[in-house]
Parts: C-alpha cells; structure tokens; sequence
C-alpha cells in the first residue's frame, strides 16, 4: 500500500526567473547538478535562491545503491573542462559558499580525487573568497587518494554515513559502514584545520537507538557537521520508505548529536547534504574558534 506523505513533507510547486536562469546556466555549460540528478525535493528552492550543488564526473554512478536516484550506467569520460565551467557558473551566480559533489567512479585509479583537486584548485583561483565544500565517495578507502583532496584545502569535506549499519547490505551494498567512519577520521589526521560533515537519513527501518550509535561512532571519528534528512524513495524499483519521522523525532536526534559535542546539525524531514550549506557555513564561521 503506497503511504500517503504527512504535510511537513509536500512541497509547493513554484517557478521562478532564477530557476530557469539556473538550469539554462547548466545547460550552457554542460554541467550536472546533483540537485536534478537525485530528484532533489529542495530544488525549486534553492535554484530560486540561484544555489546549485555541482555534480563533477559525469553524471553516470559506478555504483548502484538502493536508495538513490543518480543513474549507475557504463561512467563518461572525464571533462578536462568541468573545472572551468564551475568556476565560471560560480562567479555567475554569486556563491559565496561552493558545494561539489561526485558520482562515485569506482573505475579511476584514484576514484577521481585528481579531478576533485583540479576543480577546486580552479574555483579558487577564479573565485579566492569563495569557501569550497566536497562531498566525496569513500575512494574505496584510499587513503592517498583523500590526502589528495585534503591537500587542495577545501574548508569542509563531507561524507555521508546514509544509514545505520544493519541495513548497509540492503541499502548500499558497495560501501562498507566502517570504511565510511575511518574516512572521516583520517581527513582530520590528514588536516585537522579542515571541518568534517556527514549525513544520515531516517525512515528506512532504523531505531532511534541506532541512530543514536551511528551519531556516537561519527562523534567519535571527529566528524564536525551533521544532516538527517527523511528518506524519500525516488520510484517503486528503489529501497521503500518504511515510515515518516515526524519533525518531533528529528528535533530529538538533533538534541543528542548537540549533547554529543558536534558543532552543527541541519535535522528535519526535507534536509540533504547540501541544503542550506551556505548558511552552515556562516554559522560555523561565526562561532569562536575552539
């Protein structure tokens, strides 16, 4: 039976000059943004405030996870000119705060690191105040490959844990619970200057106790930034939502990951990885320095 969504997950229709604007930027410059590719439910919002979370790499996933909504399909060939684009549909658009992402390229020698590095390498010379946060793969645990994008000196690398361990096999069998965690802690052994971010999301059968567990073993790994977000089935092919978390359960975790120690968490049902990024990092910059 198709579950009904509760009234603090719909999401009025609304267009805008911006959101056009937007999508013919990307189009021009042959650019995939992770918000059109996930089917993102925040899209209309953020492209109305002219924010967009690039997708570098292709827009084809080596990997195949069940709750996703980015295609797994035979990789493209990496465009030697993403790295320009991006940097030109910055200072276009304004940002102020850059969030890059990837498809995982489990095909490359490096995962794709080199093309992370040449991408904010080249927003920075072209855009020096702009502030740069990756959401990275997991490298399929390659340490030289992340000291790579350490080395580039974004301000926040993200990783998102996704789940509870109990339901990886289920819901993202290519990726390991564990090597995700140990990712985390070795950007800060890397460089402890830089902020670490991950992202969990709720509704696929979890327990609020193992959320709790997940919360304390990213504390644990030194992860700074926090999302939880509820899980939105893209189709019926895709993992299926097992319930609606009320807004009531997403304050509840937000106040134990507080209670935790972490500097920052964005907790309710429509929150992504990305989604108020900007206003993230603002907070964080304006907190004293610990």
């Amino acid at each position: 039976m198709k579950r009904r969504k509760p009234k603090w997950l719909r999401v009025k229709y609304r267009s805008s000059d911006e959101v056009m604007e937007v999508q013919k930027l990307m189009n021009n410059l042959s650019l995939n943004t992770v918000c059109q590719e996930a089917g993102c439910p925040n899209l209309l919002e953020c492209f109305g405030r002219k924010i967009a979370t690039f997708m570098i790499l292709g827009k084809y996933c080596t990997r195949n996870c069940r709750f996703c909504n980015v295609e797994s399909n035979q990789p493209q060939p990496v465009d030697p000119k993403e790295p320009e684009h991006i940097a030109k549909a910055v200072n276009e658009l304004g940002l102020k705060h850059v969030v890059i992402t990837s498809v995982t390229r489990d095909d490359l020698p490096d995962g794709g690191a080199s093309h992370f590095v040449s991408v904010i390498e080249t927003v920075k010379a072209h855009n020096p105040n702009v502030t740069i946060e990756v959401l990275i793969p997991d490298f399929q645990g390659n340490v030289k490959a992340l000291a790579k994008v350490a080395a580039a000196k974004p301000q926040i690398i993200n990783h998102n844990i996704e789940t509870i361990p109990r339901l990886y096999n289920s819901v993202r069998p290519q990726a390991v619970y564990q090597r995700s965690i140990q990712l985390l802690y070795q950007v800060k052994l890397l460089d402890p200057n830089i902020l670490t971010k991950s992202g969990i999301m709720v509704g696929l059968g979890e327990t609020i106790d193992e959320v709790q567990d997940v919360l304390i073993d990213l504390h644990d790994a030194a992860c700074d930034l926090l999302t939880i977000g509820q899980y939105l089935a893209p189709s019926k092919a895709h993992y299926p939502v097992f319930e609606y978390v009320t807004p009531t359960v997403f304050r509840q975790y937000k106040q134990i990951g507080l209670s935790l120690g972490f500097k920052h968490i964005e907790s309710g049902p429509l929150v992504r990885s990305s989604y108020h990024a900007d206003q993230m990092a603002e907070i964080i910059k304006a907190q004293p320095s610990s």
